[in-house]
């Protein structure tokens, strides 16, 4: 038992440092030989083995003592599955102490280290007691590693922390994304309407992910200028011929100003002719000026009654004033009879006046009802 003896590399980089591990009980090496067989007609049917690889298995049991190097070592590599993931037992009770998830972070940290991405656990630590998404963060650094993609571990912390999908915004960064635009319905000078499908392709700004606008406004500033570009246009078949103009036009506007995003390319999908808006806006206003010129209609058959009504009242007045003034005739040839101004013979002179006219009135309206 004296004799043989279980140490490691506790040292850093080139230095090595040999230390035993204490309280280790057993230590048992395990070396297996992976064989292959065969049987050739050369060998005359002969059995043929071959050692193809080699195997090495160390089990240890013992005691856990914090503070000792080679225990601690030990400990620091019980998750590590052979990869550089060393972490201090310190670091595990204090983890225990901020109830932070051990396993989580030890599991990140060793996927992390596996891909070769340099973070370290405080990293992730702080990460988690913030809030943060520990598993969705490390996996996007994984991808931007392998991709190549600049994403530092700090901007990939404040990503997530602003509620943004970080793994998804690296994944598009790989492989962008299309979108699609509702019905896009826009009118030419001829007043027709033509309805676009346009497909945007989108690849995620790492840079603007914060503070940058999203999808919403880039389909609004696709929508306004298909909806502008159209309208420009002098007739419909204009359009038709050449929609490659639109992708043109807009793609040239710089629409993923301030946005988390950049275009790459602005497809028409599809392109319907829709109504005639503007023989339908003519008809309208057409059927608007009826409509005035019945009220106008109205208005002066309501001031031609209300005219008509007011003679009528005129006229009752002076028939009224007609009749008062009769009755002072009889009075005023009673006065001149007094005064001697008027005698017998002028009276009769007047009633035989008044008879021919009479009857000459009676004669013309049974005239005119004859004729």
């Amino acid at each position: 038992v004296n004799v043989n003896q279980f140490e490691v590399n506790v040292g850093t980089g080139e230095a090595e440092e040999w230390m035993q591990v204490a309280e280790l009980e057993e230590c048992t090496v395990t070396i297996d030989n992976n064989t292959e067989t065969w049987k050739s007609f050369a060998n005359g049917g002969w059995e043929s083995a071959l050692v193809t690889g080699k195997s090495a298995k160390i089990e240890i049991k013992g005691k856990r003592s914090v503070g000792d190097k080679g225990n601690d070592f030990i400990a620091g590599k019980l998750l590590a599955n052979g990869q550089d993931a060393y972490i201090p037992a310190r670091k595990f009770v204090g983890m225990k102490l901020r109830n932070v998830d051990v396993g989580l972070i030890v599991g990140c940290y060793i996927n992390a280290k596996k891909a070769g991405v340099d973070i370290s656990i405080s990293d992730l630590e702080t990460h988690y007691m913030a809030g943060g998404n520990v598993d969705r963060v490390v996996e996007a650094l994984i991808v931007a590693h392998g991709a190549k993609i600049k994403l530092s571990i700090d901007n990939a912390k404040a990503i997530d922390l602003a509620n943004r999908d970080i793994l998804l915004a690296v994944q598009n960064c790989v492989t962008p994304v299309v979108i699609t635009t509702p019905p896009i319905s826009a009118v030419a000078c001829d007043g027709i309407e033509l309805i676009c499908k346009v497909r945007i392709t989108l690849q995620s700004n790492i840079e603007k992910l914060i503070g940058g606008a999203g999808e919403e406004t880039i389909l609004a500033r696709v929508g306004e200028g298909v909806v502008t570009v159209v309208g420009s246009a002098k007739t419909h078949q204009i359009v038709l011929e050449n929609p490659d103009a639109i992708s043109k036009t807009v793609l040239a506007k710089g629409l993923d100003n301030g946005t988390a995003f950049q275009i790459l390319s602005i497809d028409i999908a599809d392109i319907d002719v829709g109504r005639n808006i503007g023989a339908k806006l003519q008809a309208e206003q057409a059927e608007a000026d009826v409509q005035i010129a019945n009220a106008k209609a109205e208005e002066r058959k309501a001031m031609a009654i209300a005219c008509e009504q007011e003679m009528r009242a005129r006229t009752q007045e002076m028939k009224a004033k007609l009749v008062s003034a009769e009755s002072e005739v009889p009075k005023a040839i009673s006065h001149a009879f007094r005064n001697g101004n008027l005698g017998v013979m002028d009276y009769y002179r007047i009633q035989n006046i008044k008879a021919d006219t009479k009857m000459r009135n009676t004669i013309g309206e049974n005239g005119g009802n004859n004729s």
